[in-house]
This record gives structure tokens, C-alpha cells and sequence, in this order.
């Protein structure tokens, strides 16, 4: 990886991760980071495309019951059905937000897509330049972030 990528990976991943802090009222451990090579495999994600001075994809991935309490952390009710659905696309759209902003006090200009959920086994592959950073919120499970530059 170039040192240009891997500034814009440490950059938008302290992004990520305040961005989280801010939006997310569960404390939090990043349990690893790590490349992404070749291929991801998902059950259930949410896809946010990266427009602007940066281009990419940032995939949140995890099981259901992640967003879910998540959700019910923040709502006070778990949820479930289509409204876990829409509740995972606003909670990227919402930490996306956050990583925007706190990337633009380093003089990078990016913006966000609307979220895409993606249900059931699948695959991307193709990836060139990922990473992968792994949250745990304590007492409610893991969170894959992937942050795919193009």
C-alpha cells in the first residue's frame, strides 16, 4: 500500500471510530484491524458508497442481533423485522455523517450515498484496498467496518 492510502486509512479510521463514540451510547473495544484482500463474505450489511476526494465503500457488517441491541440501545426497544432493516441504514447513514465531517477538519471533502442493505449469503470481490477494523460493544457483540477504497 502506498503511504498516501495508508494516511487515508488511518485518517478515516479514527474518523470511524469517533464517529461511533458519538452516535453509539455503548462503550466500545476495537478488537483488530487488519488489510482486506480479495473478497468479503456477508449475511447481513449495510453498503454506503464514499463520493468526493475519496472514492470507496464503507460495509458494516455483523449478525442481526448486533444492530438490534444497538437499536434498542438507543430507542429502548429491540428491533426486528423491516424496521431492524431501516434502523441498520440510518445507523450508517449516521455514523457515515459523523466520518465526514471528522474527516473534513483534515481537509478532506467526502460525502456518502444512501445506504444499501444486503440480506442473506453473498459475496464482493474485486476488493483491491480494504481494511477491516473489528468493534466489540460490551455485552452485545461484534461489528466488522470495512473501509473499501476504489
Amino acid at each position: 500500500m502506498l503511504a498516501t492510502e495508508t494516511l487515508h486509512f488511518t485518517v478515516l479510521a479514527e474518523a470511524m471510530l469517533q464517529s461511533i463514540s458519538n452516535v453509539v451510547p455503548i462503550s466500545f473495544e476495537k478488537k483488530s484491524a487488519g488489510a482486506i484482500e480479495d473478497h468479503l463474505h456477508l449475511e447481513f450489511a449495510v453498503l454506503i458508497g464514499l463520493t468526493g476526494e475519496l472514492k470507496g465503500k464503507f460495509i458494516f457488517k455483523g449478525e442481526p442481533a448486533v444492530f438490534s441491541a444497538i437499536g434498542e440501545s438507543m430507542f429502548g426497544m429491540p428491533l426486528e423485522g423491516e424496521m431492524l432493516v431501516s434502523f441498520a441504514g440510518e445507523l450508517g447513514n449516521m455514523i457515515c455523517g459523523g466520518l465526514c465531517t471528522n474527516v473534513s477538519q483534515n481537509g478532506i471533502i467526502i460525502d456518502i450515498t444512501s445506504p444499501t442493505i444486503v440480506e442473506g449469503l453473498s459475496k464482493i470481490s474485486g476488493i483491491k484496498k480494504g481494511m477491516e477494523i473489528v468493534v466489540d460493544f460490551t455485552g452485545k457483540g461484534q461489528l466488522s467496518l470495512n473501509l473499501l477504497l476504489d
